[in-house]
C-alpha cells in the first residue's frame, strides 16, 4: 500500500508540474502574440527544462549556483574541469572549461553548445567539417573517479585494522564499525544463500559493486554534484562486467539447460529455447535499466518539486511563497527517499548479480526423477 501510495503521489506531482509548465508557456505565447509588432527586450524566465536537463546530464563542470551581478547579468559559481579535444584536422587542444564561459565564449576555434562543445567557424558558427572527439574530465568522470579513490582508501584502512587485529582479536574501531555490518550483510544474505559453498570466489567482486554503487549514490545526493549512477553509460559499464562475470563463470549444466531444457515436450523447446537465450542478455539489461531509472526518476521528482515554486511564483509572487512550504516539504520527503534508495540500489544490484552468477554455476542434482536445479532457476 505504501509502494502504490507514493507511485500516486509522483504521478500527481509529475501531472501538475506539467500542467502548469504547460500554462506558463502558453501565457509568454500571448504575450508575444499582443505585443508582436513592439520591439521590446523580454525578461527571460524560470526554465525548468534547463535546470532539469542541466542536472541530470553530464558537464564540463560543477555548477552550484548562480550569483545576480549588479550588471542584470547571473554569475555562476563553478568548478571548471579540463577540457580534452582532438580533431584530426586541428590536432589535440587541452584547456580548463572556464576558457569557454559557459558557452558565450569561443577558444580555439571551439565554442559550449548546449553542453557539447562543437568546432566553429571565425564567424562563430559550427563548422561541420571539423571532427572533433571529446576526451574531456566531465563531471560524471571526475567523481566516479573520487568515488574510486574513496572506495580504495576506505577498505585499504580498514584491511590493515584487521591486520592488526582489530575487528578480530578486539573489537572494531571508527569508521570499521559502520562498514563491518554492510561487509557480513552481503556475505551472510547475497553471497552465502545465491553461491553456496563458493561464495568466497565471488566475495571480492560483490563487495566492491555494492559500494561503489553506494558511494556514487551517496555523492549523487550532495547539491552540486553528479548523479553518476543515473548515467546509462556508467550502469551500462556495470551490467557489461557482471554480463561477462555471469558467463565466464558458467559450466555445461547452464548451457545444457538453456539450449536442451529437460522434462519440456518437443514442440515447446524452440520457444523455450529463444526464450531461454534472449534471457542470457535480458538479464544484466535489466540490471542497467534498473539502477539507470531508479536513480535519475529520484534526481528529476526532487527537482520538479523546488521548480513548482519557480513556476507558481512566474504566475504570482505571493501564490510562490504560498507554496514554498508544501513544495519543500515535499523534497524533503523525497529526498530521505532518495538516501534509503541510495543503499536499496546499491543491495538489489548486488543481489541480483548473485543470483544470476548462481544460476550459472549450478551443479546438476536430482529428486525423485525430477531436475530439481531447473525448476529452481525457473523460480528465480
Amino acid at each position: 500500500m505504501t509502494v502504490r501510495s507514493l507511485k500516486s503521489l509522483l504521478v500527481a506531482v509529475f501531472s501538475l508540474f506539467i500542467l502548469l509548465f504547460s500554462n506558463v508557456s502558453l501565457a509568454n505565447d500571448d504575450q508575444h502574440g499582443d505585443h508582436g509588432n513592439q520591439p521590446k527586450k523580454e525578461k527571460k524566465g524560470f526554465d525548468a527544462n534547463e535546470v532539469i536537463f542541466g542536472h541530470v546530464l553530464d558537464a564540463h563542470e560543477f555548477h552550484f549556483l548562480d550569483i545576480p551581478g549588479e550588471d542584470g547579468h547571473k554569475h555562476p559559481v563553478t568548478i571548471p574541469l579540463p577540457v580534452i579535444l582532438y580533431s584530426p584536422q586541428r590536432g589535440l587542444d587541452v584547456f580548463m572549461s572556464s576558457k569557454l564561459e559557459h558557452g558565450h565564449a569561443i577558444y580555439k576555434g571551439y565554442k559550449l553548445i548546449e553542453g557539447k562543445i562543437h568546432a566553429v567557424n571565425a564567424e562563430g558558427a559550427e563548422d561541420g567539417s571539423v571532427k572533433v572527439y571529446d576526451l574531456s574530465m566531465t563531471r560524471n568522470v571526475v567523481q566516479m573517479l573520487i568515488a574510486l579513490a574513496l572506495l580504495v582508501f576506505i577498505m585499504i584502512n580498514i584491511a590493515k585494522k584487521y591486520k592488526k587485529g582489530i575487528g578480530t582479536k578486539q573489537a572494531p574501531t571508527g569508521f570499521q564499525n559502520a562498514i563491518e555490518p554492510l561487509i557480513t550483510f552481503i556475505r551472510d544474505d547475497v553471497g552465502k544463500p545465491n553461491l553456496g559453498h563458493r561464495y568466497e570466489k565471488y566475495m571480492p567482486y560483490l563487495l566492491t559493486v555494492f559500494f561503489f554503487i553506494l558511494i556514487n549514490n551517496i555523492f549523487g545526493l550532495i547539491p552540486g554534484t553528479a548523479n553518476v549512477t543515473g548515467n546509462i553509460a556508467f550502469t551500462a559499464v556495470l551490467g557489461l562486467i557482471s554480463f561477462l562475470v555471469i558467463v565466464f563463470s558458467s559450466n555445461k549444466h547452464f548451457w545444457g539447460h538453456i539450449f536442451n531444457p529437460p522434462g519440456v515436450p518437443g514442440f515447446v523447446k524452440p520457444i523455450l529455447v529463444l526464450v531461454e537465450f534472449l534471457g542470457i542478455f535480458i538479464k544484466p539489461f535489466a540490471l542497467i535499466i534498473r539502477l539507470f531509472a531508479n536513480m535519475v526518476a529520484g534526481h528529476i521528482i526532487i527537482i520538479c518539486l523546488i521548480s513548482l515554486i519557480f513556476i507558481f511564483g512566474g504566475l504570482n509572487a505571493a501564490i510562490g511563497w504560498g507554496a514554498s512550504p508544501v513544495a519543500v516539504g515535499f523534497t524533503v520527503f523525497i529526498y530521505l527517499i532518495e538516501v534509503l534508495v541510495a543503499f536499496l540500489q546499491a543491495y538489489i544490484f548486488t543481489s541480483l548479480t548473485a543470483v544470476f552468477i548462481g544460476m550459472a554455476i549450478e551443479e546438476p542434482h536430482h529428486h525423485d526423477g525430477h531436475d530439481e536445479g531447473y525448476d529452481d532457476a525457473i523460480m528465480i
